[in-house]
């Protein structure tokens, strides 16, 4: 297999697993373009190479799993995704619209906010140090959950609480997510990687062919991707273009890097 990996990203094997690690801890673990374009590559070079059977995707340190979008860099007019079409379909951080067939497993060894709870929910299986919480909390500033979380985390949650998470942005702990089933497992800290990859191991041991068609069955995956979403991606890029381009959607990341409260003006 070839070199993956860069400066936001790395990557190793163990076994017939591969671990991904968002590695910027000192941003939180925050997306942009280079954890995009790393952990999207991982994800591709993993689909084709018949000897890695789950991949588990993680982040370094132990504060944050992924602290979403890094708002830094979107007040400096950055973009967080590669210049790359092919690379831009995977969705953000390369990986919440990227279809593999191969079993994704999130090993959240910290706070999953905003982006960080959506790659969760793009994961088949998760699990989570006892420590972290998830969160929605784009609201707080002028965006929203555009990169899956506000059509997927209804589907994998109790609607209402599903509802009281997008609505007020506030978060819940690692042991509310794991009674309504949002992850499968704790770990104590510093054990949330060799539980994810011990539980990669379980599926590793099945037939490949039939592991990874059990999955394609399960999530809808033909063809790299999952039909059944694709009215609610299209709703989600309309809203986008209203939601986006507002002045609230500047005033939110800008007062976050100023750190100090928003003043929203509804448009």
């Amino acid at each position: 297999m070839t070199q993956l990996g860069n400066d936001a990203v790395t990557v190793e094997r163990r076994g017939h697993v591969m671990i991904v690690t968002i590695n910027r801890p000192e941003a939180r673990n925050a997306v942009n373009r280079h954890v995009h374009e790393g952990v999207g590559d991982a994800l591709a070079a993993a689909d084709t190479d018949p000897e890695v059977r789950a991949v588990v995707v993680t982040g370094a340190g132990d504060k944050s799993f992924c602290a979403g979008a890094d708002l830094v860099a979107l007040s400096r007019g950055e973009s967080l995704a590669p210049d790359d079409a092919t690379k831009q379909a995977w969705g953000f951080a390369g990986i919440v619209s990227h279809a593999i067939s191969k079993p994704v497993i999130a090993a959240v060894n910290g706070h999953a906010l905003g982006g960080g709870l959506e790659i969760t929910l793009a994961c088949d299986l998760a699990v989570a140090v006892e420590t972290a919480h998830f969160g929605l909390p784009e609201p707080k500033r002028g965006l929203f959950a555009a990169a899956g979380g506000v059509f997927r985390l209804p589907e994998q949650l109790p609607k209402k609480i599903a509802m009281e998470m997008i609505l007020t942005g506030d978060p819940i702990t690692a042991q509310r997510a794991l009674e309504l089933g949002l992850v499968n497992a704790l770990a104590p800290a510093g054990g949330v990687v060799d539980a994810a990859v011990a539980l990669a191991e379980r599926i590793a041991v099945n037939a490949p062919l039939s592991v990874q068609a059990s999955k394609r069955m399960a999530q809808g995956i033909a063809d790299g991707k999952v039909a059944r979403e694709d009215g609610a991606w299209a709703q989600n890029r309309a809203e986008s273009r209203i939601v986006f381009t507002s002045a609230d959607s500047r005033e939110g990341p800008k007062a976050f890097a100023e750190k100090r409260a928003p003043v929203w003006q509804a448009k």
